[in-house]
């Protein structure tokens, strides 16, 4: 934390954690917190319902996760995506790699 941080919600307390928000081609947010919002923060993360329809596959994942499509780059949109189709992402990707050595 930078000295003299305070919390982004709570003028009047120190920050004591600082969380990175959401990151684009422009850079990201920071989230500087006391610890009371940390721990809201926390608590919020911890329930916080991840599942739905994976942007690839179509098909309903428990858990998605904000990934980007490699060939689009970092100025590519953000998807929610499901493990299976980050995994088989990751595997053409490692198999294009060895057919070029």
């Amino acid at each position: 934390m930078p000295a003299g941080a305070k919390c982004d919600d709570h003028q009047d307390r120190d920050a004591v954690r600082r969380v990175q928000g959401e990151t684009d081609s422009f850079g990201c947010e920071y989230h500087d917190m006391c610890q009371e919002c940390h721990d809201q923060y926390v608590i919020e993360s911890n329930n916080a319902d991840y599942s739905g329809k994976c942007d690839w596959s179509g098909k309903h994942a428990d858990r998605l996760v904000p990934h980007r499509d490699i060939e689009e780059g970092s100025y590519g949109r953000v998807y929610d995506v499901c493990k299976p189709c980050i995994d088989a992402e990751r595997q053409r990707w490692e198999e294009e790699d060895e057919q070029r050595w």
